[in-house]
Formats: C-alpha cells, structure tokens, sequence
C-alpha cells in the first residue's frame, strides 16, 4: 500500500433549473495536494437528461459538460493556474446549469483509482 494522503472531492451535476436546487451527479472532481493530483470522471447520460427534463436542451448541456475535462487538463488560459487553483475555481459557487456539489474529504493511496470509485457509486 502506498502513501495514503487527504482528498477532496466534488460531484459534477447538472442543475436544469438553478431555482428548483433539482439536479443529476454527470461526473467527479478529485484533487488530491500531496500527490499533485486534479482528475475528473464523466458519466453524463444525455437520454436519461431528456427523459427526467425534456425542456433542457441536452445538447448545450454536453457541450458545457464537455469544457470541464479541458479546465482540470490546464488548457487554455486554465493553464496559468496550479492544480489547485483550478479545483477551487471549478468548485466555486455558481449559478450555471453546470455545477460542482459540495466539496467533500477523504484519504487515498490512489486518487485515480479513488475517483473511478467515487463516480461508479454517485452517477
């Protein structure tokens, strides 16, 4: 077993009326300090979107889901921030369609394997 360092973590959701608080887990955030360590996972089912929200345009929604995985990679003007930095700014409070939860803790010898984990329980 491996160093076990402390983790946190966020669900990615998809809020398709910020005024209601209703929302769907599409994915995780992990960022891990120690290990230098900033992941997400993605499982977005854009079929069961439609079905629980048929108003919410599915297809905006995957385009915005799909810009996250980008921002944890540091692309674009992300990329002058650390790891960190780019964990914060995505877990920050927002009132957008898509969203981080709330920000969680945990320990881990593995923040890959910790954040397959974490998305095949939440989503």
């Amino acid at each position: 077993m491996g160093t076990v360092n402390t983790y946190e973590w966020a669900p990615l959701r998809v809020v398709p009326r910020v005024d209601r608080g209703e929302c769907v887990n599409v994915g995780v955030l992990l960022y891990c300090r120690h290990a230098v360590v900033l992941t997400m996972r993605l499982a977005l089912d854009v079929e069961r979107l439609a079905a629980l929200f048929p108003s919410l345009d599915v297809d905006e929604v995957a385009l915005a889901v799909g810009a996250w995985p980008r921002v944890v990679a540091g692309e674009g003007p992300a990329g002058v921030l650390s790891p960190g930095e780019r964990f914060r700014w995505l877990t920050a409070p927002r009132s957008t369609v898509v969203q981080a939860g709330p920000v969680h803790t945990g320990l881990t010898s593995d923040p890959e394997a910790e954040a397959d984990r974490l998305v095949s329980r939440l989503v």
